[in-house]
Protein backbone atom coordinates (compact mmCIF):
# COMPACT_ATOMS: atom_id res chain seq x y z
CA UNK A 1 0.00 0.00 0.00
CA UNK A 2 2.42 2.42 1.06
CA UNK A 3 4.31 1.93 -2.56
CA UNK A 4 1.33 2.15 -4.68
CA UNK A 5 0.54 5.57 -2.68
CA UNK A 6 4.23 6.79 -3.39
CA UNK A 7 4.24 5.31 -6.76
CA UNK A 8 0.87 7.72 -7.34
CA UNK A 9 2.20 10.74 -6.33
CA UNK A 10 -0.51 10.73 -3.23
CA UNK A 11 -0.11 12.69 0.11
CA UNK A 12 -0.64 12.14 2.67
CA UNK A 13 -0.38 8.80 3.33
CA UNK A 14 -2.70 7.65 6.19
CA UNK A 15 -2.14 4.24 7.71
CA UNK A 16 -5.10 1.87 8.84
CA UNK A 17 -6.32 3.03 12.06
CA UNK A 18 -7.92 -0.48 12.86
CA UNK A 19 -4.37 -2.00 11.60
CA UNK A 20 -2.64 0.11 14.51
CA UNK A 21 -5.15 -0.88 17.39
CA UNK A 22 -4.17 -4.58 16.13
CA UNK A 23 -0.62 -3.79 16.66
CA UNK A 24 -1.17 -2.04 20.23
CA UNK A 25 -3.76 -4.98 21.18
CA UNK A 26 -0.97 -7.56 19.87
CA UNK A 27 1.54 -5.28 22.44
CA UNK A 28 -1.05 -5.75 25.09
CA UNK A 29 -1.13 -9.64 24.94
CA UNK A 30 2.21 -10.42 24.48
CA UNK A 31 3.03 -8.95 28.22
CA UNK A 32 4.69 -12.21 29.70
CA UNK A 33 2.01 -12.70 32.44
CA UNK A 34 -0.69 -12.31 29.91
CA UNK A 35 0.67 -14.49 27.38
CA UNK A 36 1.32 -17.27 29.85
CA UNK A 37 -2.33 -17.05 31.09
CA UNK A 38 -3.78 -16.77 27.55
CA UNK A 39 -1.85 -20.59 26.99
CA UNK A 40 -3.44 -21.85 29.76
CA UNK A 41 -6.60 -20.76 28.79
CA UNK A 42 -6.14 -22.30 24.91
CA UNK A 43 -4.82 -25.35 26.55
CA UNK A 44 -7.96 -26.06 28.42
CA UNK A 45 -10.25 -24.88 25.26
CA UNK A 46 -8.42 -26.89 22.92
CA UNK A 47 -9.26 -30.16 25.12
CA UNK A 48 -12.64 -29.52 24.86
CA UNK A 49 -13.04 -29.24 21.02
CA UNK A 50 -11.11 -32.26 20.58
CA UNK A 51 -12.80 -34.54 23.41
CA UNK A 52 -16.13 -35.30 22.49
CA UNK A 53 -17.23 -37.04 25.79
CA UNK A 54 -15.93 -33.41 27.20
CA UNK A 55 -17.74 -31.46 25.28
CA UNK A 56 -20.94 -33.67 26.37
CA UNK A 57 -20.39 -33.13 29.84
CA UNK A 58 -19.65 -29.38 29.56
CA UNK A 59 -23.20 -29.08 27.78
CA UNK A 60 -24.79 -31.42 30.77
CA UNK A 61 -22.92 -29.30 33.37
CA UNK A 62 -24.61 -25.76 31.93
CA UNK A 63 -27.92 -27.37 31.65
CA UNK A 64 -27.05 -27.90 35.60
CA UNK A 65 -26.00 -24.83 36.60
CA UNK A 66 -28.42 -22.65 34.87
CA UNK A 67 -25.64 -21.18 32.24
CA UNK A 68 -26.12 -20.55 28.78
CA UNK A 69 -25.37 -23.24 26.62
CA UNK A 70 -22.53 -21.52 24.20
CA UNK A 71 -19.43 -23.42 23.16
CA UNK A 72 -15.96 -22.26 23.79
CA UNK A 73 -14.26 -19.99 22.11
CA UNK A 74 -11.12 -20.19 20.42
CA UNK A 75 -8.69 -17.92 19.36
CA UNK A 76 -6.76 -16.96 16.21
CA UNK A 77 -3.26 -15.66 16.19
CA UNK A 78 -4.26 -13.14 13.18
CA UNK A 79 -7.01 -11.56 15.19
CA UNK A 80 -6.39 -10.26 18.51
CA UNK A 81 -9.91 -9.57 19.61
CA UNK A 82 -10.62 -13.72 19.22
CA UNK A 83 -8.06 -13.83 22.27
CA UNK A 84 -10.32 -11.74 24.48
CA UNK A 85 -13.45 -13.46 23.03
CA UNK A 86 -12.05 -16.58 24.61
CA UNK A 87 -10.89 -14.70 28.00
CA UNK A 88 -14.44 -13.42 28.06
CA UNK A 89 -16.09 -17.04 26.91
CA UNK A 90 -14.18 -18.78 29.42
CA UNK A 91 -14.48 -16.57 32.38
CA UNK A 92 -18.90 -17.09 31.52
CA UNK A 93 -18.37 -20.81 31.56
CA UNK A 94 -16.08 -20.94 34.34
CA UNK A 95 -18.43 -23.25 36.66
CA UNK A 96 -19.27 -25.48 34.17
CA UNK A 97 -15.92 -26.10 32.79
CA UNK A 98 -14.66 -26.61 36.67
CA UNK A 99 -17.50 -29.36 36.85
CA UNK A 100 -17.14 -30.55 33.61
CA UNK A 101 -12.99 -31.14 34.37
CA UNK A 102 -13.85 -32.45 37.90
CA UNK A 103 -16.33 -35.33 36.43
CA UNK A 104 -14.55 -38.74 36.75
CA UNK A 105 -15.60 -39.87 32.76
CA UNK A 106 -12.97 -36.01 31.95
CA UNK A 107 -10.63 -36.04 35.26
CA UNK A 108 -8.59 -39.22 34.09
CA UNK A 109 -8.14 -37.59 30.25
CA UNK A 110 -7.47 -33.93 31.91
CA UNK A 111 -4.98 -34.86 34.41
CA UNK A 112 -2.26 -32.51 32.64
CA UNK A 113 -4.44 -29.25 32.12
CA UNK A 114 -3.33 -26.20 34.23
CA UNK A 115 -6.82 -24.54 35.08
CA UNK A 116 -6.80 -21.47 36.76
CA UNK A 117 -6.70 -20.08 40.46
CA UNK A 118 -8.80 -16.92 41.84
CA UNK A 119 -5.74 -15.25 41.04
CA UNK A 120 -6.10 -15.95 37.56
CA UNK A 121 -9.88 -15.41 36.98
CA UNK A 122 -9.08 -11.55 38.66
CA UNK A 123 -6.15 -11.27 36.02
CA UNK A 124 -8.42 -12.25 33.42
CA UNK A 125 -11.65 -10.15 34.01
CA UNK A 126 -9.34 -7.15 34.32
CA UNK A 127 -7.73 -7.75 30.77
CA UNK A 128 -11.10 -8.20 29.37
CA UNK A 129 -12.53 -4.90 30.96
CA UNK A 130 -9.16 -3.30 29.77
CA UNK A 131 -9.81 -4.48 26.17
CA UNK A 132 -13.38 -3.80 25.77
CA UNK A 133 -12.41 -0.16 24.46
CA UNK A 134 -10.25 -1.59 21.89
CA UNK A 135 -12.72 -3.72 20.74
CA UNK A 136 -15.55 -1.57 20.62
CA UNK A 137 -13.34 1.02 18.66
CA UNK A 138 -12.28 -1.79 15.86
CA UNK A 139 -16.12 -1.90 15.60
CA UNK A 140 -16.31 1.09 15.09
CA UNK A 141 -13.39 1.49 12.42
CA UNK A 142 -14.74 -1.47 10.60
CA UNK A 143 -18.12 0.30 9.52
CA UNK A 144 -17.66 1.09 6.04
CA UNK A 145 -20.53 3.30 6.11
CA UNK A 146 -19.05 6.13 8.78
CA UNK A 147 -15.20 4.64 8.87
CA UNK A 148 -13.98 8.98 7.72
CA UNK A 149 -10.62 9.62 8.83
CA UNK A 150 -11.98 12.28 11.24
CA UNK A 151 -12.13 9.34 13.72
CA UNK A 152 -8.78 8.65 14.13
CA UNK A 153 -8.10 11.65 16.62
CA UNK A 154 -11.19 11.16 18.64
CA UNK A 155 -10.36 7.48 19.10
CA UNK A 156 -6.86 7.47 19.50
CA UNK A 157 -7.50 10.32 22.70
CA UNK A 158 -10.07 8.03 23.68
CA UNK A 159 -7.27 5.33 23.84
CA UNK A 160 -4.76 7.42 25.67
CA UNK A 161 -7.24 8.53 28.06
CA UNK A 162 -8.33 4.65 29.24
CA UNK A 163 -4.88 3.12 29.45
CA UNK A 164 -3.68 6.12 32.20
CA UNK A 165 -2.12 4.40 34.70
CA UNK A 166 -4.21 4.47 37.89
CA UNK A 167 -2.68 3.43 41.57
CA UNK A 168 -5.48 0.86 42.14
CA UNK A 169 -3.74 -1.24 38.50
CA UNK A 170 -2.04 -4.99 39.21
CA UNK A 171 0.82 -5.63 38.04
CA UNK A 172 -0.28 -7.13 35.20
CA UNK A 173 -2.96 -4.13 34.09
CA UNK A 174 -0.32 -1.61 34.42
CA UNK A 175 2.71 -3.35 31.71
CA UNK A 176 -0.63 -4.01 29.74
CA UNK A 177 -1.30 -0.35 29.94
CA UNK A 178 2.59 0.50 29.42
CA UNK A 179 2.66 -2.03 26.24
CA UNK A 180 -0.41 -0.11 24.78
CA UNK A 181 0.55 3.49 25.07
CA UNK A 182 4.32 2.48 24.00
CA UNK A 183 2.89 1.12 20.88
CA UNK A 184 0.25 4.02 20.05
CA UNK A 185 2.57 6.57 20.72
CA UNK A 186 4.13 8.10 17.58
CA UNK A 187 1.94 6.25 14.85
CA UNK A 188 0.92 9.45 13.79
CA UNK A 189 2.92 12.07 14.20
CA UNK A 190 4.25 13.17 11.05
CA UNK A 191 0.26 13.65 9.95
CA UNK A 192 -0.99 14.68 13.22
CA UNK A 193 -2.11 18.41 11.79
CA UNK A 194 -3.77 16.51 8.76
CA UNK A 195 -5.93 14.26 10.90
CA UNK A 196 -6.62 17.37 13.61
CA UNK A 197 -8.05 19.62 10.32
CA UNK A 198 -10.16 16.48 9.35
CA UNK A 199 -11.18 16.23 12.87
CA UNK A 200 -12.50 19.97 12.91
CA UNK A 201 -13.79 19.69 9.95
CA UNK A 202 -16.63 16.74 11.26
CA UNK A 203 -19.62 18.57 12.55
CA UNK A 204 -19.84 16.20 15.04
CA UNK A 205 -16.00 16.31 16.64
CA UNK A 206 -15.85 20.61 15.98
CA UNK A 207 -15.68 21.35 19.62
CA UNK A 208 -11.89 19.70 19.62
CA UNK A 209 -12.90 19.21 23.52
CA UNK A 210 -8.94 17.22 23.88
CA UNK A 211 -7.40 20.42 22.87
CA UNK A 212 -6.16 23.74 24.45
CA UNK A 213 -8.22 26.74 22.96
CA UNK A 214 -4.53 28.22 21.67
CA UNK A 215 -4.22 25.02 19.48
CA UNK A 216 -7.95 24.75 18.86
CA UNK A 217 -7.81 28.38 16.90
CA UNK A 218 -4.59 27.49 15.32
CA UNK A 219 -6.20 24.21 13.95
CA UNK A 220 -8.99 26.38 12.43
CA UNK A 221 -6.23 29.18 11.58
CA UNK A 222 -4.71 26.75 9.25
CA UNK A 223 -8.46 25.79 7.51
CA UNK A 224 -8.80 29.06 6.97
CA UNK A 225 -5.48 29.44 4.84
CA UNK A 226 -6.09 26.06 3.14
CA UNK A 227 -9.49 27.63 2.21
CA UNK A 228 -8.64 30.57 0.69
CA UNK A 229 -5.49 28.18 -1.10
CA UNK A 230 -8.21 25.85 -2.80
CA UNK A 231 -9.82 28.99 -3.70
CA UNK A 232 -7.46 30.83 -5.59
CA UNK A 233 -6.55 26.78 -7.40
CA UNK A 234 -10.14 26.91 -8.31
CA UNK A 235 -10.13 30.20 -9.97
CA UNK A 236 -7.05 30.03 -11.75
CA UNK A 237 -8.24 26.51 -13.21
CA UNK A 238 -11.24 28.58 -14.37
CA UNK A 239 -9.24 31.18 -15.92
CA UNK A 240 -7.22 28.42 -17.78
CA UNK A 241 -10.16 26.59 -18.66
CA UNK A 242 -11.77 30.27 -20.42
CA UNK A 243 -8.67 31.07 -21.97
CA UNK A 244 -8.11 27.48 -23.80
CA UNK A 245 -11.72 28.41 -25.00
CA UNK A 246 -10.77 31.04 -26.41
CA UNK A 247 -9.69 29.97 -29.13
CA UNK A 248 -12.29 29.31 -31.14
CA UNK A 249 -13.16 31.99 -33.65
CA UNK A 250 -16.95 31.44 -32.83
CA UNK A 251 -16.60 31.33 -29.63
CA UNK A 252 -14.46 34.41 -29.62
CA UNK A 253 -17.12 36.27 -31.71
CA UNK A 254 -19.96 35.26 -29.97
CA UNK A 255 -17.66 36.76 -26.58
CA UNK A 256 -17.02 40.05 -28.70
CA UNK A 257 -21.01 40.45 -29.27
CA UNK A 258 -22.16 39.60 -26.03
CA UNK A 259 -19.39 41.98 -24.82
CA UNK A 260 -20.72 44.59 -26.87
CA UNK A 261 -24.32 44.46 -25.98
CA UNK A 262 -23.73 44.31 -22.38
CA UNK A 263 -21.68 47.78 -22.50
CA UNK A 264 -24.15 49.01 -24.54
CA UNK A 265 -26.91 48.11 -22.07
CA UNK A 266 -25.09 49.30 -19.07
CA UNK A 267 -25.93 52.79 -17.91
CA UNK A 268 -23.15 55.45 -17.84
CA UNK A 269 -20.58 55.76 -14.55
CA UNK A 270 -22.33 57.67 -11.96
CA UNK A 271 -20.11 60.90 -10.98
CA UNK A 272 -17.64 60.61 -7.56
CA UNK A 273 -18.97 62.12 -4.71
CA UNK A 274 -16.40 64.90 -2.83
CA UNK A 275 -15.54 62.24 -0.62
CA UNK A 276 -14.97 59.08 -2.94
CA UNK A 277 -12.91 61.73 -5.14
CA UNK A 278 -10.87 62.70 -1.52
CA UNK A 279 -10.67 59.16 -0.18
CA UNK A 280 -11.84 56.26 -2.34
CA UNK A 281 -8.11 55.77 -3.83
CA UNK A 282 -7.12 54.71 0.51
CA UNK A 283 -10.21 53.20 1.26
CA UNK A 284 -11.28 51.09 -1.48
CA UNK A 285 -12.15 47.42 -0.38
CA UNK A 286 -9.27 45.07 -2.47
CA UNK A 287 -11.13 41.35 -3.63
CA UNK A 288 -8.94 39.44 -1.91
CA UNK A 289 -10.03 41.01 1.54
CA UNK A 290 -13.46 40.30 0.44
CA UNK A 291 -12.72 36.12 0.42
CA UNK A 292 -10.54 35.97 3.25
CA UNK A 293 -13.50 37.78 5.66
CA UNK A 294 -16.04 35.60 4.32
CA UNK A 295 -14.39 32.22 5.41
CA UNK A 296 -13.75 34.12 8.63
CA UNK A 297 -17.34 34.64 8.76
CA UNK A 298 -17.50 31.10 7.95
CA UNK A 299 -15.47 29.55 10.17
CA UNK A 300 -16.83 31.44 13.36
CA UNK A 301 -20.40 30.49 12.26
CA UNK A 302 -19.11 26.81 12.40
CA UNK A 303 -17.44 27.17 15.49
CA UNK A 304 -20.88 28.56 17.29
CA UNK A 305 -23.39 25.78 15.91
CA UNK A 306 -24.35 23.15 17.24
CA UNK A 307 -22.56 19.55 17.10
CA UNK A 308 -24.57 17.03 15.52
CA UNK A 309 -25.01 13.47 16.93
CA UNK A 310 -22.48 10.56 16.74
CA UNK A 311 -24.92 8.33 14.91
CA UNK A 312 -25.29 11.34 12.06
CA UNK A 313 -22.99 10.63 8.73
CA UNK A 314 -20.52 13.97 8.83
CA UNK A 315 -20.76 13.60 4.56
CA UNK A 316 -24.43 14.30 4.65
CA UNK A 317 -25.03 17.24 6.62
CA UNK A 318 -22.23 18.66 4.76
CA UNK A 319 -24.34 18.11 1.83
CA UNK A 320 -27.30 19.52 2.97
CA UNK A 321 -25.01 22.33 4.52
CA UNK A 322 -23.34 23.37 1.06
CA UNK A 323 -25.09 26.35 0.66
CA UNK A 324 -24.77 27.85 4.40
CA UNK A 325 -20.61 27.04 4.44
CA UNK A 326 -20.13 27.10 0.64
CA UNK A 327 -16.23 27.64 1.27
CA UNK A 328 -15.88 25.10 4.20
CA UNK A 329 -17.92 22.39 1.99
CA UNK A 330 -15.39 22.19 -1.06
CA UNK A 331 -12.40 21.71 2.01
CA UNK A 332 -14.38 19.15 3.96
CA UNK A 333 -14.53 16.61 0.72
CA UNK A 334 -10.92 16.84 0.36
CA UNK A 335 -10.60 15.34 3.88
CA UNK A 336 -14.32 13.47 4.97
CA UNK A 337 -14.03 11.26 1.87
CA UNK A 338 -10.73 9.73 3.11
CA UNK A 339 -10.85 6.32 5.20
CA UNK A 340 -9.64 5.95 8.09
CA UNK A 341 -9.16 2.23 7.40
CA UNK A 342 -8.45 0.16 4.41
CA UNK A 343 -10.94 -2.73 5.85
CA UNK A 344 -13.37 -1.98 3.19
CA UNK A 345 -10.79 -2.76 0.49
CA UNK A 346 -9.84 -5.54 1.65
CA UNK A 347 -13.07 -7.01 2.09
CA UNK A 348 -13.37 -6.12 -1.42
CA UNK A 349 -10.32 -8.90 -2.17
CA UNK A 350 -12.27 -11.41 0.29
CA UNK A 351 -15.44 -11.33 -1.96
CA UNK A 352 -13.06 -12.05 -5.21
CA UNK A 353 -11.84 -14.64 -3.77
CA UNK A 354 -15.24 -15.95 -2.91
CA UNK A 355 -16.76 -15.10 -6.27
CA UNK A 356 -13.54 -16.14 -8.40
CA UNK A 357 -12.74 -19.39 -7.90
CA UNK A 358 -11.60 -22.86 -9.75
CA UNK A 359 -15.30 -24.29 -10.07
CA UNK A 360 -16.15 -21.06 -11.37
CA UNK A 361 -13.14 -19.78 -13.54
CA UNK A 362 -14.96 -18.98 -16.55
CA UNK A 363 -17.02 -16.25 -15.41
CA UNK A 364 -16.69 -13.01 -17.98
CA UNK A 365 -15.49 -9.88 -16.43
CA UNK A 366 -18.78 -8.44 -16.99
CA UNK A 367 -20.60 -10.86 -15.24
CA UNK A 368 -17.90 -10.38 -12.18
CA UNK A 369 -18.49 -6.88 -12.20
CA UNK A 370 -21.90 -7.54 -12.01
CA UNK A 371 -21.83 -9.70 -9.17
CA UNK A 372 -19.81 -7.87 -7.34
CA UNK A 373 -21.74 -4.87 -7.54
CA UNK A 374 -25.17 -7.25 -6.01
CA UNK A 375 -22.82 -8.50 -3.14
CA UNK A 376 -21.91 -5.25 -1.91
CA UNK A 377 -25.17 -3.47 -2.97
CA UNK A 378 -28.37 -6.11 -2.37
Amino acid sequence: MEVAVREAGLSPHIKCFAHTLNLASQAGLNVSRVSCLLGRVRKVVAFFHRSATATAVLAEKQKMLEIASHKLIMDVVTRWNSSMDMLERYLEQQAAITAALLSTEVRKNARQLDTLDSNDITDAEEIVNLLKPLKKATTVLSDEKSATLSLIVPLNSMMEQSMTLDEKDSTTIANMKAAILQNLSGRYTEVQDYLLESTALDPRFRSLPHLLPEQREEVFHRLMDKSNQLQQAVEQSEKREGGASDGDPTDAAEKRETTQRVEQEQPPPSKKTALEDLLGATFSKPTVTQSKCRMEVELDVYKKDTSIPLTSCPLKWWKEHAQTYPLLSSLSKAYLTVPATSVPSERVFSTAGDIVNAQRSQLLPENVDMLFFLQKNL
